[in-house]
């Protein structure tokens, strides 16, 4: 099983992000949970969201504490929370930043970093920072974990009119400029 942790304020649609992951992953014939923590209910609190993705029925339904890979809504969220608490050994994060961030400067167990300036596209997009349906898009295309038609398709599901066109653009968007590094790789080179 893969454990996923969104990390987020209220408002910018992380628990949304969850729930259009898991039915993209539904769609490729896989079981899929999305579940919220609120925290503080008021926009702009930091909130979490979990997915926990497998090829079997996933019968718990708790928290996830020890995450495979975090995505980060929110770039002040970095170094407000302990966003990479519980991280297994080689996992992921796929994070909404403008800074350059080096493997140097993050958790040994993190193999896979991911960045996106989200709110340039999200502002270019939509005239807001929205970043959600980025971050799946960079997802998707960081971790091979899910398919960018099905994130497509279930996006195409679940947004009314012209909303499905403004996150159809934005998730392909966040696939296609989304920069990715890997440890292991970066090592073999310094070899």
């Amino acid at each position: 099983m893969k454990e996923i942790r969104f990390h987020g304020r209220g408002g910018q649609g992380a628990v949304m992000a969850s729930e259009l992951l898991v039915h993209a992953l539904v769609r490729e014939g896989n079981y899929g949970q999305s579940i919220p923590a609120y925290g503080f209910e008021r926009r702009g609190a930091p909130l979490q969201a979990f997915v926990k993705l497998d090829h079997k029925p996933i019968r718990e339904r708790v928290q996830v504490y020890e995450p495979d890979g975090i995505i980060v809504l929110d770039e002040s969220l970095i170094s407000q929370l302990p966003i990479f608490e519980g991280m297994k050994h080689g996992g992921f994060a796929i994070l909404n930043s403008r800074k350059t961030l080096a493997h140097s400067d993050l958790p040994e167990e993190l193999e896979t970093l991911a960045t996106i300036d989200a709110n340039r596209i999200a502002l270019n997009v939509f005239k807001a920072p929205i970043t959600n349906t980025i971050l799946l898009g960079a997802f998707a295309s960081a971790t091979g974990l899910v398919k960018l038609d099905s994130l497509q398709n279930a996006i195409s599901g679940f947004f009314p009119g012209k909303v499905i066109e403004k996150n159809l653009l934005a998730v392909e968007r966040g696939y296609n400029e989304v920069e990715v590094t890997v440890r292991t790789e970066i090592l073999k080179k310094a070899k």
